[in-house]
């Protein structure tokens, strides 16, 4: 479906709170983020206090990280989270490096060429141009589909229990216009990276 030229799909979205927009990226678009994304695990040197596994629980981020600042200080980095029993005791790995990860954010798009190109790419502009709302967006890797949730919409992503890696690259839009960003919102602009517009 070509978003810029169906207005079915804006009826849709508006009335299910999301889409899926197949083929997005090409074949060649979605390589290419994976062979970064493996070039950035191959190379991450994670400390050894930041070895500690993921979680939006804010109770077991300081049960596991003593804070959450790691995660709540992230919006203007890249950093490292990790899936559940990836470390031994030690904080040494014992899976490959490649299955360890839950995700890495939150900055991506600020400072990785391939990613910032996606994110700001005509296909993404054009389709805010259309939606013309809050949403968040997932390029899903092996197809190049994307997946449109708009921002009222509830929704989360349990852990992955397959043996396949879930290559995802997940970034959020929102309108400035005559808009506050909320100040109690965990990811908020920082004087190092302030929250760029989509047409830059």
């Amino acid at each position: 479906i070509d978003v810029c030229t169906h207005n079915v799909v804006v009826v849709q979205y508006r009335d299910e709170g999301y889409l899926v927009l197949d083929g997005l990226l090409s074949p060649e678009e979605c390589d290419a983020l994976r062979d970064r994304m493996s070039e950035i695990t191959e190379q991450m040197d994670v400390p050894e206090h930041c070895r500690t596994q993921f979680s939006t629980d804010h109770d077991e981020q300081l049960k596991k990280q003593g804070n959450a600042d790691y995660f709540i200080t992230s919006g203007d980095k890249i950093r490292f989270f990790f899936e559940k029993g990836v470390f031994d005791d030690k904080g040494e790995f014992i899976v490959p490096k490649e299955h360890s990860l839950n995700k890495i954010g939150h900055a991506l798009h600020a400072y990785e060429p391939l990613f910032k190109a996606v994110t700001h790419s005509p296909k993404v502009q054009c389709i805010y141009i259309y939606i013309i709302m809050v949403f968040s967006i997932t390029f899903f890797g092996t197809v190049g589909g994307a997946v449109l949730i708009h921002g009222e919409v509830v929704h989360r992503s349990a852990a992955n229990t397959s043996d396949a890696s879930r290559h995802v690259y997940t970034f959020h839009i929102m309108e400035s216009q005559n808009t506050i960003w909320s100040p109690e919102n965990w990811l908020q602009p920082t004087e190092e990276l302030p929250f760029p517009s989509l047409y830059t």
